[in-house]
């Protein structure tokens, strides 16, 4: 089996991350030269070192039920409406594979917004996407802080399989989705030419996705095409200073904490719910909810 994008692009992860430790020390000395205080955050040891564990145990659990992901992926794949994954080998010529690819990948970046936004907008599924978003610095290495509950994507891309497209193809494309994405986590990078920024996700654009101000929560879902977003009003442009991490932060930097803290806080609150209606909003309503705003 072919190793998937992401991972053959730690390399270029780790030397980007170098880049960036760079520029944040040029900057921080600039800013002592002339007596004002950094724009960028930077790094720190401690919440770098967790977002790296996070990344590694991601993987660890990705690999651990990569089976049951291929499984459920090739029982929709074997059922399939259409057949539109046939004409990426180019046997019906290039232009038609041309536009097979460019489909999957508009089909793929589709899938992973909603996806995105529905682990934002449920607690159940940001049980396992807050991990992402527990860090209070924003660096490349956020990128890397990803979730240890694997399996709560499987059914946001089942509509590929069922159009033709097949799980080798749809892995391929969503790898070079998510390698899109890790040059995002950055506060080196300034708003790009508008253009650009109409179209495409930036920087600027995932600085508000990963904001706790009260204007930028639950806003700019996309992975490479900002597009969605302005289409489906979860659009924010960046115009204040971007405050990062949760709006109640966690505060620790142990990976078994940052993993599965919100895990332990449904549990507790089910635990605690005086009717089986509030267990079922506790768990699967927005996260925040509470009894009291019934």
């Amino acid at each position: 089996m072919a190793v998937a994008p992401q991972v053959v692009a730690i390399p270029l992860y780790l030397g980007l991350m170098a880049l960036e430790l760079v520029e944040v020390r040029r900057e921080r000395r600039d800013a002592e030269r002339s007596g004002t205080t950094p724009e960028m955050l930077g790094y720190t040891g401690k919440d770098t070192a967790t977002s790296l564990t996070m990344g590694i145990g991601s993987l660890v659990w990705g690999a651990l039920f990569a089976g049951v992901t291929l499984a459920v992926d090739l029982f929709f794949y074997d059922r399939r409406l259409l057949d539109l994954g046939s004409y990426a080998d180019g046997s019906a010529g290039i232009a038609a594979a041309v536009a097979a690819w460019a489909l999957l990948v508009l089909l793929d970046d589709l899938c992973y917004y909603w996806f995105h936004r529905v682990h934002h907008e449920s607690r159940f599924f940001w049980a396992a996407h807050v991990t992402h978003h527990s860090s209070q610095r924003y660096n490349l290495s956020t990128a890397l802080r990803q979730s240890w509950i694997p399996l709560t994507s499987i059914p946001f891309y089942l509509p590929i399989f069922l159009l033709g497209f097949s799980p080798v193809q749809w892995a391929f494309v969503h790898g070079l989705n998510l390698v899109y994405q890790f040059w995002i986590h950055t506060e080196a990078i300034d708003p790009l030419p508008r253009p650009f920024e109409l179209v495409f996700n930036t920087p600027s654009h995932h600085r508000v996705h990963h904001g706790s101000n009260p204007q930028y929560l639950d806003k700019n879902y996309a992975g490479i095409l900002i597009v969605w977003d302005r289409l489906f009003g979860t659009f924010e442009p960046e115009v204040e200073r971007v405050r990062y991490g949760l709006t109640k932060n966690i505060d620790s930097y142990n990976p078994i904490w940052v993993a599965y803290h919100e895990v332990v806080a449904i549990t507790r609150d089910v635990a605690r719910a005086g009717s089986w209606r509030e267990r079922w909003r506790l768990t699967f309503g927005r996260p925040g909810w509470a009894p009291d705003q019934a």
